[in-house]
């Protein structure tokens, strides 16, 4: 993969992490992710 290509993934992983941690405690036991868990599932996402 181009470092474009590489450049996009980081970003697009950036931003579901940034967007996971704005969500409170209780919304994301709500959606049944915890808090750990939120660079796994960020990285799964690509």
């Amino acid at each position: 993969m181009n470092i474009v290509g590489k450049f996009q993934q980081w970003r697009s992983y950036r931003r579901t992490v940034n967007e996971l941690n704005t969500l409170t405690s209780r919304e994301l036991d709500d959606l049944g992710i915890s808090r750990y868990e939120i660079p796994m599932i960020a990285r799964r996402g690509r």
